[in-house]
């Protein structure tokens, strides 16, 4: 994929040249030569929002559209009052309506706006209103970027004082004090289509802004001390087997708010300054020498644990629960609550994350993933806004070595959490392990969101054996159309399963992921089933600019046997520059409602329990592997999912997996015949299904049977025939029914 940032005026302009998809139509935006908009009238009037999440009903919301910025709250009361639930700039989103369902759709890269309008004519007005104020908002910028960036948005300090901040269930989302800086990214863009000679130029110094853009990023999302090495362009090296060093020393970034602030006003500066000419200078910037601030230290790329702004202490891992805390404990409204993190992992955790390379298994790829810079995504998705992706054929390069079958079997990477549940007496301090184990299956999702997983094919299946962590596991894609993935796991001390069916939609900037299905725990010891739901995925910047991936929504989890105690989390949902990414709360409490535990942190970093100071650390994610982002940014345990071991060879079944000659062709580095292959592949799958259905045979799973639950809802759960079957008479002495590949 390209990582230059492409202009929203292509962006829109190959909207529109794309026809019909489906019942959707992409709104033009503002053509080559297009000035002299007329200011447009103000329109106001109520319409139906989605909920943000869990993305299920819809709010009737007031709407004020001004100067192509669309603002909404409850009622036209809380408007005046200035209670906004949230602003929209119309000129810088991607606009799709439907008009058959009276659908209007904004991306703007943060966030994905559904809004639904009951009335054919009330709809056809916001839908005229909304394209004046459109072309009106992009001409404004167009014309005079900063001038029409700072009439709508306050600066970054009026931002910071004047805004409260948003509660956890908030619809408000304050504009990040970086919001100027991508329109100026747009505006000039736009201006060199409208200054065809100084294409070039503009071309080069975007680039070089790109860079600062990433540059900010690494800061931003890492909130640590930026390792500028990883902000140059790193040569792909093979990986040695080498003992990496842990003991690399971080420093803290309490100057991060200040740091950025001065380098979007030295932008603005040199837009300014450079404007009349459309001669950018470049920003290059050089740590510590602008900013006066030493930097002695890097951080290390072992550690994926950020060090936050908080002055509390540090809380050992070792010391794992609190006992049972007084509901009369609110949490603090202060945002430091997050303790500083060091470099040295508790023995409990190294346990955890160190098991990947002391167990024998490999610990690098054989090749790094493929340059993808060449692949015009946009030739690919334009047809496909608001569809189900699963749905359609991607190209290998943008794929990862796993499929999803292997995906479910990554969330079980921290399954040592489980185990201390089985262990643990308190039902209380349980669900809380519980609660950590749900949320520790999205942390490897951090570094991932520039490739996805291969579709299993109808029938596939995988397996995974680990002695060191003590379960066996295995999975079957028992559906094609809808896709569904099913898995089952066992140990001595729990058994998991789940299945899942993955929506992916694309709309225009962004690609969400909807999983439908639940997830479940038992833990015998104790008689516990344990059941929770997964909460929404996206994927921004799909087009353009670096990927980055969130996780949004509420996850609810019970034990269906006992009603002692009841666990909810809020992945808070959020925008690439808050403070608050990737930001999870929640809380366990009793049947009569009281909170007993209260938990905090991040999915990515770690989960707290308690209140600050007191607070201690349940757990964190395991340090990343040496060159991760040569390599599809796999974690440890991930580098092992796809090993084939020689002594596995004659004991798996012939749909696993691991044998998926697509797939291991792209591990191995080989594009040609990883493309080739997975071509053949989905040709044999669709002749098949032909097949069937022409000769009427319905292909059944062959591990997985349909059971109904207690709640009167079809689960895929295991029909105990896998591990049989493998022991006697073992799958390769078994007749081969299903050929996939």
């Amino acid at each position: 994929m390209d990582a230059s940032y492409l202009d929203l005026y292509l962006l829109s302009y190959f909207f529109s040249h794309s026809g019909q998809m489906n019942s959707w139509e992409i709104i033009e935006g503002l053509k080559i030569g297009q000035s002299n908009v007329q200011r447009p009238d103000k329109h106001e009037g109520f319409m139906l929002k989605k909920r943000k999440w869990p993305l299920k009903g819809w709010h009737k919301r007031f709407f004020v559209l001004d100067n192509g910025i669309l603002k909404y709250s409850k009622s036209p009361i809380d408007i005046q009052k200035g209670k906004l639930h949230g602003s929209i700039d119309v000129g810088l989103s991607v606009m799709s309506i439907k008009k058959r369902a009276r659908r209007i759709d904004l991306d703007t890269e943060e966030h994905i706006y559904h809004l639904k309008v009951k009335s054919q004519d009330i709809f056809d007005a916001w839908v005229s209103k909304l394209r004046h104020h459109r072309l009106y908002r992009q001409n404004e910028i167009v014309r005079s970027p900063r001038e029409a960036t700072m009439r709508t948005f306050p600066p970054p300090a009026a931002i910071e004082t004047s805004q409260p901040a948003a509660s956890v269930g908030h619809e408000a989302t304050v504009c990040p004090p970086s919001f100027s800086l991508k329109q100026y990214q747009c505006s000039l863009s736009l201006m060199s289509l409208i200054l065809p000679t100084e294409l070039a130029r503009c071309q080069s110094n975007l680039t070089e802004l790109s860079r600062l853009l990433q540059s900010l990023e690494i800061l931003q999302r890492t909130q640590s001390a930026p390792n500028f090495t990883d902000m140059q362009v790193k040569q792909k090296r093979t990986c040695t087997d080498t003992t990496e060093s842990r003991g690399s020393n971080s420093v803290r970034v309490s100057f991060r708010g200040f740091f950025l602030r001065c380098i979007v006003g030295r932008v603005c500066i040199g837009v300014k300054e450079q404007r009349t000419s459309c001669v950018f200078a470049c920003v290059c910037l050089q740590p510590g020498e602008q900013m006066g601030i030493p930097l002695t230290q890097q951080a290390s790329n072992e550690s994926r644990l950020s060090m936050s702004e908080s002055v509390s202490e540090f809380f050992d891992a070792q010391e794992v629960l609190l006992s049972a805390s007084s509901s009369e404990n609110e949490g603090s409204d202060d945002e430091s609550y997050v303790s500083d993190v060091s470099d040295n992992i508790s023995e409990d955790n190294a346990n955890f994350a160190g098991s990947a390379f002391r167990n024998g298994r490999r610990t690098c790829l054989p090749a790094p993933c493929p340059d993808t810079s060449n692949i015009n995504l946009w030739n690919i998705l334009r047809n496909n806004i608001g569809k189900d992706l699963s749905k359609v054929s991607m190209p290998v390069e943008l794929n990862e070595p796993l499929n999803t079958l292997q995906r479910m079997c990554e969330e079980l990477e921290y399954s040592e959490l489980l185990d201390k549940a089985a262990e643990t007496e308190d039902p209380f301090e349980r669900m809380v392990l519980v609660a950590a184990f749900a949320i520790s299956g999205y942390s490897s999702t951090y570094y991932r969101a520039g490739s996805k997983p291969f579709n299993p094919l109808l029938g596939e299946t995988y397996e995974c054996i680990r002695e060191d962590k003590g379960f066996c596991f295995f999975s079957e894609q028992v559906s094609h159309h809808p896709p569904i993935s099913a898995c089952h796991c066992e140990s001595k001390n729990f058994t998991f399963w789940q299945d899942v069916r993955w929506k992916n939609k694309f709309w225009g900037k962004s690609m969400e992921i909807l999983p439908i299905g639940s997830v479940n725990l038992m833990i015998p010891r104790f008689g516990d089933h344990y059941e929770w739901n997964k909460v929404t995925t996206c994927v921004h910047n799909i087009l353009s600019g670096r990927r980055w991936i969130e996780h949004y929504g509420e996850i609810t989890i019970r034990n269906t046997k006992s009603s002692a105690c009841l666990c909810k989390l809020t992945f808070v949902k959020g925008n690439y520059w808050s403070s608050n990414v990737n930001e999870v709360q929640g809380f366990v409490m009793d049947q009569e409602g009281k909170v007993i535990h209260r938990l905090f942190g991040k999915w990515h970093e770690g989960l707290y329990c308690g209140v600050p100071p007191s607070a201690k650390c349940i757990w964190r994610p395991g340090s990343m592997p040496t060159d991760y982002e040569l390599y599809y940014g796999f974690t440890r345990f991930a580098i092992e999912l796809n090993e084939l071991c020689p002594e596995l060879k004659d004991v798996l079944p012939r749909t696993d997996a691991r044998f998926r000659p697509d797939q291991r062709y792209l591990e191995e580095g080989n594009l040609d015949m990883a493309s080739s292959e997975k071509q053949r592949i989905e040709d044999m799958q669709r002749a098949r299904r032909k097949w069937n259905e022409e000769n009427n045979i319905k292909q059944e799973p062959r591990f997985f049977k349909k059971a109904v639950d207690a709640n009167h809802r079809e689960r895929w759960v295991s029909n105990n025939t896998y591990w049989e079957l493998r022991k006697n008479p073992g799958f390769i002495n078994m007749e081969s029914t299903l050929n996939l590949w």
